[in-house]
């Protein structure tokens, strides 16, 4: 009796290689991209400890209260597969000491867990380039930040709109938080019973809430921005100014205040509204109290992450979709005897950069379709009459080139048929025709 068909869990995605070769090229892209700005790699645990999680994002957020996947390990400590990156990195570069003093920049890339609803464009297991920036506490960091993120998008061919925010000190948006509540509490019962729940914990959580009637109250509620510390005023005026004269468009949006308790002063989102009510595309702040709340010396920082599912939801909008790459040659073999010399031949092209498959010992009718399925560029056979020194025939598949010869100058007939080899082979394989095998 078989066994029942297992599946995937829900919210979470198998990709294969027809996708895949369209992330792999994103990804290629963001890298060579953050190169330029100096940003490098660190790769972090998907697992952290709970607290971390809790101390940085917040206990009274969405994500710490309904999202997370967390569970005990064996000795009973409290683990949680992480919801986003910043605090992750941050933990890092604490326990690095790699921020002592100094500027760097780091970027990561990978998939993040959080326990949502599944719909069109989020996923349970999604992925997402995150960077982040530490030490520089100025507004042309911020103005910086935001340029590498705009370029992000023009990289990837995605169009979207800037908004930002100041959320001030902490200590204004203490004195914020009061005003806020004298404003809702009057209107408690028009609002949703998420945002009931969460007016009292996290107020500021109701301004970005997306339930219609909310979105009205939010609108007429007061403006964080005018009620902003004197620092943190002209901070946010010297990034307008950057802004502009950078040629950036932006739109001040008094209710983007982010999900996270950590953010301050400056917040910024790209939206668009290709996908529909979950427009936000990539997403960031300043966090300048967080090293400190999590053990490190008081370091300003600034940082942002962009979902890749995302960007490729809005390429595959957009007809910008990579197809999976062919193999260049396909190789069969009509018999046993030809199998060896078809991988030899095979081997040393791939040592010279050249993608091979290679089918066989089938007849000649099931090897034609081998060839065909594979999509190469390509095709060449090798039998009895090949070993006995006839010559190999290679020819395209789908086009007239064609090449007649010895088959160990199959590296010449392709360059003959106009393939551009790569100028340094990726590595070094035997050569099968004087390897010995020790006994």
């Amino acid at each position: 009796m078989a066994g029942k068909e297992l599946q995937a869990v829900r919210g979470m995605n198998d990709i294969f290689p027809e996708e895949s070769a369209g992330w792999q090229a994103l990804e290629g892209d963001l890298r060579m991209l953050l190169a330029l700005y100096d940003y490098g790699e660190v790769r972090l645990p998907l697992v952290e400890s709970t607290e971390l999680f809790a101390r940085a994002i917040g206990d009274a957020t969405d994500i710490v209260q309904k999202e997370m996947y967390t569970f005990a390990d064996r000795n009973g400590d409290s683990l949680t597969l992480r919801p986003e990156g910043t605090a992750g990195c941050v933990r890092a570069a604490i326990q690095a000491r790699s921020i002592r003093g100094q500027t760097p920049r780091y970027y990561y890339m990978g998939p993040m867990f959080r326990h949502e609803r599944p719909q069109k464009g989020r996923y349970r297991q999604f992925h997402q380039l995150g960077v982040e920036v530490f030490g520089l506490p100025a507004a042309g960091t911020d103005a910086e930040v935001i340029v590498l993120s705009a370029r992000i998008l023009r990289t990837a061919g995605v169009t979207a709109s800037l908004q930002i925010n100041s959320l001030g000190s902490p200590a204004a948006r203490i004195r914020y938080r009061t005003l806020l509540l004298d404003y809702l509490r009057p209107r408690r019962g028009e609002l949703c019973a998420d945002c009931r729940e969460r007016m009292e914990r996290n107020p500021l959580r109701v301004l970005d809430c997306k339930v219609p009637a909310c979105q009205e109250i939010a609108r007429m509620a007061p403006h964080l921005v005018d009620h902003l510390d004197e620092d943190s005023a002209a901070h946010f005026a010297s990034l307008q100014s950057l802004l502009t004269a950078l040629d950036i468009p932006y739109l001040v949006n008094h209710s983007l205040v982010r999900g996270l308790d950590y953010y301050n002063r400056t917040v910024f989102e790209w939206v668009t509204d290709a996908l529909g009510a979950q427009g936000t595309v990539l997403a960031g702040g300043r966090y300048d109290g967080l090293v400190a709340q999590l053990g490190g010396a008081d370091t300003p920082a600034i940082g942002f992450a962009v979902g890749l599912e995302r960007l490729l939801a809005l390429q595959a909008l957009q007809g910008r979709g990579i197809e999976a790459p062919h193999p260049l040659l396909f190789i069969g073999a009509l018999d046993d005897i030809a199998v060896a010399r078809a991988w030899r031949i095979a081997e040393r092209l791939r040592d010279a950069g050249i993608s091979v498959v290679t089918g066989g010992p089938a007849t000649f009718k099931n090897v034609m379709k081998q060839a065909e399925r594979s999509r190469a560029r390509f095709q060449a056979l090798i039998g009895a009459e090949q070993i006995a020194g006839e010559p190999l025939i290679l020819k395209e598949q789908a086009g007239e080139g064609r090449w007649q010869g010895d088959p160990e100058a199959l590296y010449e007939g392709l360059r003959s048929l106009g393939v551009d080899f790569p100028q340094h082979a990726p590595h070094t394989v035997p050569n099968f025709a004087t390897a010995r095998t020790s006994s």
